[in-house]
């Protein structure tokens, strides 16, 4: 499975390459909003840190609005990937941007069907949003495993990014599911390292190395 850092703060972005885990990054106007920056200099600037997919969202709800922009942001690095949504237009921008041979993201998945259509279309990613179909009662592992299944079934080779993931057992789950990604913010992916007993097990190896070269040291002094 790969990891994805769901952000477009490029100090995030950075600490995760840093660690070895980064595989890719996804974006939206929302995390752009949240940065106070222009897209086009975030996107190029995070392109500098990983050669990974960046996903880069349109910001229309009109199809040739979002073909236009597509072919925008392709511009901007060559490892950008145009995220469009699972609506009537964006699908039909997805088709097209996918015909001329862009990377494309369908996002806003909810449902199996609305990532069967992402597939049709020759997306190179689905994006199901696991939390908030969790959010209102829903099981969003479902979604994954069942688009996993027919993506295998019909041969498609569309992607399933797993996405809206609020903690790490998301990330499990979403292994276990099938999911080929797993995008995440920061926190969740710094979380993966986290464990009780492994914090207890470094601290205990290191006082009884600590307490060896004390008392390596106390012998060398007697002799």
């Amino acid at each position: 499975m790969k990891f994805f850092l769901d952000t477009a703060n490029v100090e995030e972005i950075r600490n995760a390459h840093r660690w070895g885990i980064l595989d890719g990054v996804t974006t939206n106007p929302t995390l752009i909003a949240r940065e106070g920056a222009d897209y086009r200099t975030v996107v190029r600037e995070i392109a500098t840190i990983t050669s990974g997919p960046i996903s880069v969202e349109t910001t229309s709800d009109r199809a040739d609005e979002m073909i236009t922009q597509g072919r925008a942001y392709a511009t901007w690095a060559p490892n950008v990937v145009v995220k469009v949504p699972a609506t009537p237009d964006g699908i039909t921008a997805g088709a097209t941007l996918a015909r001329e041979g862009l990377r494309v993201n369908v996002t806003l998945i909810f449902s199996v069907n609305q990532a069967l259509l992402a597939a049709k279309i020759g997306a190179y990613f689905a994006s199901p949003f696991l939390g908030r179909l969790d959010d209102i009662g829903q099981d969003g592992m479902q979604v994954v495993r069942e688009a996993v299944q027919i993506y295998r079934t019909y041969g498609f080779t569309t992607q399933v990014l797993a996405s809206s993931l609020r903690h790490p057992l998301h990330v499990t789950q979403a292994a276990l599911a099938g999911a080929h990604i797993a995008t995440m913010p920061f926190k969740v992916a710094a979380a993966l390292f986290t464990h009780p007993l492994t914090a207890q097990g470094q601290e205990r190896f290191l006082s009884d190395w600590r307490q060896l070269q004390v008392a390596l040291e106390q012998r060398k002094t007697k002799v």
